[in-house]
């Protein structure tokens, strides 16, 4: 196992630095302290209990501050047993503003830091973090693609799955199944405490339109009160849609697909609803270009669900999310997001999921998902399994 606390390639390492960095220096930051696993992975290729510490100066390195786990080694580490240890390792002549993650840490954390670094300036970091992360690099988008290509090998196979009798939660296991055996880790990352998730959200029939407490396209029951999302526990027979929104974590870097199978055959209005989520998807990819705000994709969707007549299924039916797509990478739920009051606007590297979905009383859930990166030309597709609805 390689025992160095950064396992990127060189130039990628200092590439993200300077990314984050440069941001900083815009911003005012002096110094920054992160402790947030998804970006420590993001600056480092790999988690450990502590932080990195990150001066706007590009002429300063990178400091390391490690607590678990024991033996590894590289420039700029130095363990330590708490973060009271860390101002007498730092150039604090050179800080007047301290950085830290508000938007990630707990509240008690975020306190005890303010303590350590008494005198200085405390800031929220968060934003820098989420922009830079936002704009992926070559790097990312060669371990976004892997992930999207085996994601779609996966989907391939879910036909050969199916059994007669299963339930929505067999039929998820079995899809889990290959998933991890083909390499996938089985982590959801997600940022902030509110959005829980297993490996998969599979929907089938009605239960698509139980309400959720988690801020998700699509809804679920759940198995139990305790995680009220997902299968529960609903046969798989003719006449219901079977939605299948499967984790795509083969890299460290998700990407995110949707797609829809059926029991026999299902009503006009679900395949018109399908084809509409369909078409949706094809025109964003068009107008998704860097410089378009976040809103206005939205907008068009919502406008092209209208002009269907099938608003009242649109993003929902008793519950409807307030959003068609958002950005993916290290965690699910990444900038930018697709929303009708987001002030994001598309870049160049952005990668995005972009889920029109409908709900249809009496047959459940239909609409992809594809992951897309932003490009000059549009929306460049990741994940390629079949778009129509299949019947199993």
């Amino acid at each position: 196992m390689n025992n160095n606390v950064t396992l990127l390639p060189e130039e990628e390492i200092v590439l993200r630095h300077g990314k984050v960095k440069a941001l900083m220096k815009c911003q005012g930051i002096d110094f920054a302290l992160i402790a947030d696993n998804a970006t420590i992975y993001y600056l480092t290729g790999r988690v450990y209990a502590g932080f990195v510490g990150l001066y706007a100066d590009e002429n300063i390195p990178v400091q390391y501050f490690v607590r678990r786990p024991v033996g590894l080694t590289g420039e700029g580490l130095t363990y330590i047993r708490k973060p009271e240890d860390i101002p007498a390792l730092l150039l604090t002549d050179k800080i007047e503003s301290v950085g830290l993650e508000f938007d990630c840490q707990a509240y008690s954390s975020c306190l005890r830091l303010m303590k350590v670094f008494a005198g200085k300036n405390p800031v929220n970091v968060s934003g820098v973090i989420r922009k830079v992360r936002s704009v992926k690099t070559a790097f990312e988008l060669g371990l976004l693609r892997r992930s999207g290509i085996i994601h779609t090998n996966v989907y391939e196979r879910i036909p050969s799955l199916y059994q007669d009798g299963m339930t929505d939660l067999e039929f998820q296991i079995e899809i889990e199944r290959e998933s991890r055996l083909k390499g996938c880790l089985g982590q959801f990352r997600i940022s902030g405490g509110s959005m829980e998730l297993f490996m998969a959200n599979i929907l089938v029939g009605d239960n698509a339109d139980n309400p959720t407490p988690y801020d998700f396209a699509m809804g679920g029951a759940g198995q139990d009160p305790s995680l009220p999302v997902g299968a529960n526990g609903t046969v798989l027979k003719p006449g219901v849609s079977v939605m299948v929104d499967c984790n795509g974590n083969y890299t460290g870097y998700m990407t995110d697909m949707t797609r829809v199978f059926s029991i026999g055959k299902l009503t006009d209005l679900a395949y018109k609803a399908h084809e509409c989520s369909i078409h949706i998807c094809r025109v964003l990819e068009e107008q998704g270009k860097p410089g378009i705000e976040a809103k206005e994709l939205y907008n068009k969707a919502v406008e092209i669900a209208e002009a269907s007549g099938l608003s009242d299924y649109f993003m929902g039916h008793k519950q409807k999310a307030g959003f068609v797509g958002h950005g993916i990478g290290i965690e699910i739920n990444e900038g930018p997001v697709l929303a009708p009051r987001s002030k994001d606007v598309l870049e160049s590297g952005n990668v995005i999921a972009i889920e029109p979905k409908f709900v249809i009383p009496g047959v459940g859930a239909v609409g992809i998902e594809n992951s897309y990166v932003v490009s000059e030309d549009g929306l460049v597709r990741l994940t390629h399994a079949p778009e129509e609805i299949i019947c199993l």
